[in-house]
């Protein structure tokens, strides 16, 4: 473990594994680090992994859109032989209800419209072709399940939507995460597993490598914090919070796993919906399930952890509140006795928009706040990350003069100090899961 490389990856989720790949693509001799035991087990796994375009920023748009064409092109992107097990894409399309919540979405529409996204606009009868089983009455505010008037329509009702027809989801995010470490070996890329970071080794103002739990150190003169949840942790041991205007915090969160009503098949039918009328996101789950996430509304509490270890991995009444509100949509839906789903935790900044970042400390970087929206993102955020190390190292400072990085696939440019950990909280964000 004191041999050096030139890079150490803390972190070998589905963003720190894609980082890798992109480095060693490089030539960069990497070496990613991790306390789980496997590739891809820590909150990649828990992901809900949904490949979208809609952002409510044209930055965050752009980006989604162009992380699109990796998964679509997933096998010859990673350039493995036949015989590794590759995680699937699987296109079935994403509805966003139009609500006063997103400004009837109009934001969105122009986003895509400048970016040559396709989209398709649902009326109420469209939705109701696409998805029989939906009751389109307007429900809002969202409540929890012992409120006052939950359950009860409030008059209004949803009259249409904005369809993505190319978006999808991931049938298996963790298995995606080792695919990428798969191809990152074939580069050289090296991984090392059941070990803990417990210090980020510095000298005269540069990184110079980690100590880890045991004692021992290993050395490189580029560390990458992509530790998901654990990154304000590791951000700590650096000490670097006190430069950075947005932070990060490890949030708790739910996710339920319910059976589809019989007569509907929404594993081959259904299709990813937003919804923000009763704050829940869906989409089809293996064995004709739904799976429902929160949006994260005024009346489900932030469940903030002190860190990214200590927490209840037990589900809780928020589990019944989803299903519940869930069922006001599709009141055919049978609420099962026994709970399934995810409990893990989300790695979210201030403004739940990514940090993709240099630091003070020469050739500390991070990839950080990633968590809840940014799986979709994971090859372009590593091949964007492997860029902008290259640019720092190459003695460019890109706090003064940020990295203006092409898009390969849309041929777009984006200024990357868009993810600066030094920004200013951006007030277009949906501060939720949206991003």
């Amino acid at each position: 473990m004191e041999k050096a490389v030139d890079v150490i990856i803390i972190g070998t989720g589905v963003i720190g594994a894609a980082t890798a790949f992109e480095l060693s693509k490089k030539g960069y001799k990497t070496l990613s680090v991790d306390r789980n035991r496997q590739i891809g087990h820590g909150s990649t796994a828990g992901s809900c992994a949904i490949i979208r375009m809609h952002y409510s920023t044209y930055d965050g748009t752009a980006f989604a859109w162009e992380g699109y064409h990796y998964w679509r092109d997933w096998a010859d992107y990673l350039g493995l032989d036949k015989s590794h097990d590759l995680a699937k894409f699987k296109q079935c399309g994403c509805l966003v209800m139009k609500t006063p919540e997103n400004d009837f979405m109009q934001k969105h529409i122009e986003n895509s419209h400048a970016l040559d996204i396709p989209i398709e606009e649902w009326d109420a009868k469209q939705i109701s072709a696409r998805l029989p089983l939906y009751n389109l009455d307007s429900f809002s505010p969202p409540k929890r399940m012992h409120e006052e008037g939950f359950a009860e329509p409030n008059g209004g009702h949803i009259d249409g939507g904005v369809f993505w027809p190319l978006a999808g989801y991931v049938t298996d995010p963790a298995l995606s995460a080792q695919n990428l470490a798969a191809a990152a070996k074939k580069h050289g890329a090296q991984f090392k597993l059941g070990v803990e970071v417990a210090g980020i080794l510095q000298q005269a103002g540069k990184v110079t490598g980690v100590k880890l739990k045991d004692g021992s150190a290993v050395h490189a003169p580029i560390v990458v914090n992509v530790a998901g949840p654990g990154s304000a942790h590791i951000n700590h041991l650096a000490g670097v919070i006190d430069e950075m205007t947005i932070t990060t915090r490890p949030l708790r969160q739910e996710v339920v796993h319910v059976p589809a009503p019989k007569g509907f098949d929404f594993e081959t039918d259904g299709v990813i919906v937003s919804d923000s009328d009763i704050a829940l996101y869906c989409r089809p789950e293996h064995g004709n399930h739904i799976l429902i996430g929160s949006e994260d509304p005024a009346c489900d509490p932030h469940q903030w952890t002190g860190n990214d270890t200590d927490y209840d991995g037990d589900f809780s009444e928020q589990w019944t509140t989803q299903a519940m509100r869930y069922a006001q949509r599709v009141p055919s839906l049978g609420i099962p006795s026994k709970m399934r789903g995810v409990v893990d935790l989300y790695d979210a900044s201030t403004d739940w928009i990514p940090i993709y970042d240099k630091t003070s400390i020469s050739g500390y970087y991070m990839a950080c706040g990633t968590s809840g929206n940014q799986y979709k993102n994971a090859p372009i955020a590593g091949k964007m990350m492997a860029e902008l190390i290259d640019y720092c190292e190459g003695g460019r400072d890109h706090d003064v003069t940020p990295l203006a990085f092409r898009l390969p696939y849309i041929n777009r440019e984006i200024d990357v100090g868009f993810y600066s950990r030094q920004r200013k909280v951006n007030t277009e964000s949906s501060f939720s899961v949206l991003g």
